[in-house]
């Protein structure tokens, strides 16, 4: 059986399982024993990428069949500065699996979104998962996380997702919640108005927040990015989300 190697960013890991990418989805969300499902990001890597940070052969040796046949499902390789470490620059494919265990491949874009007037609020996931509010657009975020060297949090690398706020990002104080699903409206309603009349260009809205989230709330996509490349996963069009990807919009919206 073929062995793949995934990096998941939900939780940070480098893993090897003998599961094709939708198969692995399903597994990770679900599973065959877990008493509660949940959200799943990872991305296949090139079978032959190897770093001598991970023990990937010795991972590759002990991903073999169980006794009556069935397939591996995961052996954990790395659980610590994995997104670092790998090839930021050879990602094709971001895969996102609901806690249903519905999986689709987001293709990566190589347009990255032009930067606009506004507000903007993003969903670190790895190696860190705070909830930040900031001024920088997501090409300007990444390069203040990772290559500003005056900033005093630096990443050798990001992922993050950039999360809608509608009509607060550029009206903080009045502007309309529309159907935002954040808990923490009044919170981040003043710490957006102090973004936009202070110099600071980010805010913690959130230094313990969880990394579940609906995911129609993604707004110009998924970012991993190191100090030399960015990567960007945008969702398919609407249009193409309600038909060719039916089962698993609506997966991801019960």
């Amino acid at each position: 059986m073929t062995v793949h190697l995934y990096l998941s960013l939900i939780p940070e890991a480098l893993i090897a399982s003998m599961l094709p990418p939708e198969e692995f989805g399903e597994y990770y969300t679900v599973g065959d024993t877990k008493k509660h499902s949940e959200q799943a990001m990872f991305v296949e890597l090139d079978p032959d990428f190897r770093h001598p940070f991970f023990r990937i052969d010795e991972g590759i040796a002990r991903c073999v069949p169980h006794a009556d046949g069935r397939p591996k499902k995961s052996v954990y390789i790395a659980t610590y500065r994995v997104l670092e470490h790998m090839p930021i620059e050879d990602f094709d494919t971001l895969y996102l699996a609901t806690r249903f265990g519905e999986t689709i491949g987001l293709k990566r874009s190589y347009d990255l979104p032009a930067g606009g007037p506004g507000l903007y609020l993003y969903q670190e996931v790895a190696p860190v998962s705070l909830l930040v509010a900031s001024s920088l657009d997501p090409v300007k975020f990444h390069r203040f996380l990772t290559q500003d060297p005056d900033a005093l949090v630096h990443f050798p690398a990001i992922a993050f997702i950039d999360l809608k706020l509608g009509e607060l990002a550029t009206d903080p104080e009045k502007g309309g919640v529309g159907d935002l699903p954040y808990s923490f409206i009044p919170a981040l309603r003043e710490i957006l108005t102090d973004l936009k009349n202070k110099t600071v260009h980010t805010k913690v809205v959130d230094r313990v927040h969880t990394t579940e989230y609906p995911y129609r709330v993604i707004n110009s996509g998924i970012y991993l990015g190191n100090t030399n490349e960015l990567a960007y996963f945008p969702l398919p069009p609407q249009e193409e989300l309600e038909t060719t990807y039916y089962r698993w919009w609506r997966s991801a919206n019960q």
